[in-house]
Formats: C-alpha cells, sequence, structure tokens
C-alpha cells in the first residue's frame, strides 16, 4: 500500500470511529432522556395516587366534621387551618375552607330544562351589586353582569348592555353556552379587562349548579362582608353603607355562629332591616361545598391540587380538581 493510500485509510476509520462515538453518545443521551421521563412519569402516577388518597382521608374529616352536633363546624373555626394527613410513602396536607362563600358566576342563570339555561335576573342584581361595593362604576358592572349572563345562557339573543357570538366576530372564540368551568373564564366577557378581573377574582367561583351562592353566615369573615352587603337591600343607603352594615353584623356574630338563619335575621343591627325572602333563602348555617388545597409530598417534589367538594349528599363527592394554578 502506498504512504498517501494508508494515510487515506487510516482518515477513512477515524472518522468512521467520531462517528461510532456521536452515535454512541446519542443512544446515550437519549436512553438517558428516556430513563429520567420514565421515572418523572412514575413519579406523577405515584404522586397523583397519593393526592386521590389524600382527597379520600379529607373527605372524610369534612364528613365527620359536617355531622358534628357540637358547633365545629358551625362556627368556623375550622377553615384556613392546615391539616396533616398520614400517607404511605409520603406526607400531606390540607386545608379547607368554605367553598359557597363566593359570588358563583353560574347563578347568572337558571336551569329550565336538560340544556337549556336562561338569564336569572336576581344574580344579574347581586353581580353588579357586589361591583358596586368593590368600587367597579356603575355602567361597566351592569355591561360585565349582563354580558356575562349572555356568555352563559343558551340562547343567542343578547340581553340589553349583553353580548353574544356576534359580539365576539372578531375574537377566536364564541361564547360557552353552558356553566363556567371556572372563574378565570370571565376573562373572555366583553368588558373585562385584566384589572377589573384581578379586582373581582377573590371573591367568585364557578359552582358546577346553577343557583344562587349558598353564603355560610356562620364561616363569612368579616373580610367577606361584600359578600353578605351585596344581599341587602338599596334602601339601606348607598354602598359603604351597607358594606358597614355587613362588617358590623358578622363581627358581633355570637360565639359558636348562629344557629338559624332566623336567629340571624333578629340580630340587633338586623332587626328592623327589611331584608328580601330571596336573599335569607340564600343564606345558611351549615357548608355544603369545601373548597380544598392540597399539598402532597413524594420524594422532592410536592404535588398541589385545589378540590372542590359537594357535601350536600352522603356520600361526599369530588365535583371539580385543579392542578396547582388558579383556583
Amino acid at each position: 500500500m502506498k504512504p498517501q493510500e494508508r494515510g487515506a485509510a487510516l482518515l477513512a476509520v477515524l472518522m468512521l470511529v467520531g462517528v461510532m462515538a456521536a452515535i454512541a453518545a446519542t443512544m446515550l443521551e437519549r436512553s438517558r432522556m428516556a430513563t429520567q421521563l420514565i421515572s418523572n412519569a412514575l413519579s406523577r402516577e405515584r404522586g397523583a395516587a397519593l393526592v386521590q388518597l389524600a382527597e379520600v382521608l379529607a373527605i372524610n374529616r369534612l364528613e365527620a366534621l359536617v355531622r358534628s352536633s357540637d358547633g365545629r363546624q358551625r362556627d368556623g373555626a375550622w377553615q384556613g387551618r392546615p391539616v396533616p394527613l398520614p400517607l404511605p410513602g409520603g406526607s400531606a396536607t390540607v386545608t379547607p375552607r368554605d367553598g359557597g362563600n363566593c359570588f358563583n358566576l353560574n347563578s347568572l342563570v337558571s336551569q329550565s330544562g336538560p340544556e337549556a339555561l336562561v338569564t336569572r335576573p336576581i344574580g344579574g342584581l347581586q353581580f353588579v351589586a357586589m361591583m358596586r361595593l368593590l368600587d367597579v362604576p356603575e355602567p361597566q358592572a351592569r355591561l360585565v353582569a349582563a354580558a356575562t349572563a349572555d356568555w352563559i345562557d343558551s340562547d343567542q339573543q343578547p340581553a340589553p348592555l349583553g353580548a353574544e357570538d356576534a359580539r365576539y366576530a372578531g375574537q377566536a372564540y364564541r361564547t360557552g353556552a353552558a356553566l363556567m368551568a371556572e372563574p378565570s373564564e370571565l376573562r373572555a366577557v366583553a368588558g373585562v379587562d385584566q384589572a377589573l378581573y384581578a379586582r373581582l377574582r377573590p371573591w367568585l367561583c364557578a359552582l358546577p349548579v346553577a343557583a344562587l351562592s349558598p353564603l355560610n353566615i356562620n364561616t363569612l369573615a368579616p373580610a367577606q362582608a361584600p359578600l353578605l352587603a351585596m344581599l341587602l337591600p338599596e334602601t339601606l343607603g348607598p354602598p359603604p353603607v351597607r358594606l358597614r352594615l355587613a362588617q358590623e353584623v358578622l363581627a358581633e356574630r355570637p360565639r359558636g355562629g348562629w344557629g338559624s338563619v332566623y336567629d340571624f335575621a333578629n340580630a340587633p343591627r338586623l332587626r328592623d332591616t327589611p331584608i328580601a325572602t330571596d336573599a335569607l333563602q340564600q343564606l345558611v348555617v351549615r357548608s355544603d361545598w369545601f373548597a380544598l388545597a392540597l399539598t402532597v409530598q413524594t420524594g422532592d417534589r410536592p404535588m398541589q391540587a385545589s378540590v372542590l367538594v359537594d357535601a350536600r349528599r352522603t356520600p361526599a363527592r369530588v365535583a371539580m380538581r385543579q392542578w396547582t394554578g388558579e383556583n
């Protein structure tokens, strides 16, 4: 073999070795990534299983709380208190709060048939009242309430100030024509900007029922007074006056809570206040909805979930689950 041929052969061998080394490195990297993906998937599945187990344990605690007759459930002392839950191979904490103390966006409609949702005027009035209590200008509040009701209802006939599909013709979406699944849907409604949504979000929920918000007068905190004040008649005065009255009533709640809505209506500050029958029927003294913030620790990665529990029946059931993020 001539010298120049030996050099070319050596170069070819070196190139082949380089290509094989690159292929081997790529295969090793892909194998490492596949192993990591499998490990992550198994970790997620194990975490999800632990979250579901934590849900079962938390619901059992809630059912015991609901059945209790010693006032523990009624006075709301359980709200916001993290409760540790024993789990095999991990740990969890659940922090419960009343899931019905909010403005239910789906109360803007009522169910008139299996798939027929019609606008509920009283829901719109309450939404406007709550927004006014949060310093939203009345014209904007009325527009947003009407547009939100149109977003949910089944028809395509816009209400005065409302907005049906034609209003969103330039957008990449149309109205939902169904109950809202979560409050974040409000951001797509005509008249709602980011600033307004941020102001309203702490007060909103989307319970999976077309029903007025079931406000528990025993678990409402004075800081949640706008939810109670939105039910008070405008004859009592402008929003600041009604808000102050609601704060005072909640601050003077008897130890252990009110035994009934009748007791609440006859509280000293409300005895001469003409609260509408519809509003009184909306108030409750025991919670039917519970919002749970679950944190499950498995390995070095915590998993978080927001869970809405429907305790109207026995056994209670999970009505909605959301992994981390907004609830």
